[in-house]
Order: structure tokens, then sequence, then C-alpha cells
């Protein structure tokens, strides 16, 4: 069951031999110290040359990613825009409709009203016969 357990750990210990392998193997070689200095000096300078560059990489992925989400976070504000306007121009249109209504609701009422007027009056200024 422990070897089970640790399947990644002994993956690290793995990579953590093969550096220190390598590193003793450097240190080992048939070169004089000098050669061996000036041959670890060059590895880091080129370590240190090739993490540069993709520092630059990355800065430049940064860039682009955030021109695009720009202009991502751009176009989803124009569509929230058009959506406002879209649905304030139903609304208003909704309201007019609305107003329209009543106003016509009101002027059959008033209507109604001075039709039932009339006819009161007709009805009260007709001669009542008695027989």
């Amino acid at each position: 069951m422990a070897d089970n357990e640790c399947g990644t750990g002994g993956f690290g210990w793995f990579l953590a031999g093969l550096g220190i392998g390598a590193l003793v193997g450097v240190l080992y070689a048939p070169k004089s110290g000098k050669e061996t200095r000036d041959d670890l000096v060059a590895g880091a300078l080129e370590a240190r040359e090739r993490a540069n560059q993709l520092y630059e990489q990355g800065v430049g992925q940064v860039g682009q990613y955030a021109e695009q989400g720009k202009q991502v976070a751009g176009e989803y504000v124009d569509k929230g825009k058009e959506y406002y306007d879209k649905g304030r121009s139903q609304w208003t249109q909704y309201v007019d409709k609305g107003k329209d209504l009543i106003q016509t609701q009101a002027e059959a009422a008033k209507a109604a009203v001075e039709a039932g007027k009339e006819a009161y009056v007709a009805k009260t200024s007709e001669p009542t016969s008695t027989t």
C-alpha cells in the first residue's frame, strides 16, 4: 500500500535524483576546474536567456489575452446596450398604447354619460299624459 500512496512523490524523488546525478556528473567530468566552472556559467547564462525569452513570450501572450478580453467585453457591452434600448423602446410603445387605451375608454365613458344626460332630459321634458 505504501508504494501506491507515493506514486507522485516517487516521481519527484526520481527527478531530484536525476538532477543531482547530472550535477555530480558535471563536477566529476574529466575537465579542469576552470572548464567545468565555465561550462556551469555558460549553462546558467543559457538558462537565464531562455527564461527571459519565455518571460517575453508570456508577456506577449498576456497582452494578447488582455486585448481579446477587452474586445469580448466590448461586444457584450454593446449587446447589453442594444437589449436595453430595445427593451426601453418596447416599454415606451406599451406605455403609449396604454395611454391611448385609457384616452379611448375615457372618451367612450364621457360620451355615455352625455348620452345618458340627454336621454334623461328628453325623458323628463316629455309631456306626461293623464288619462
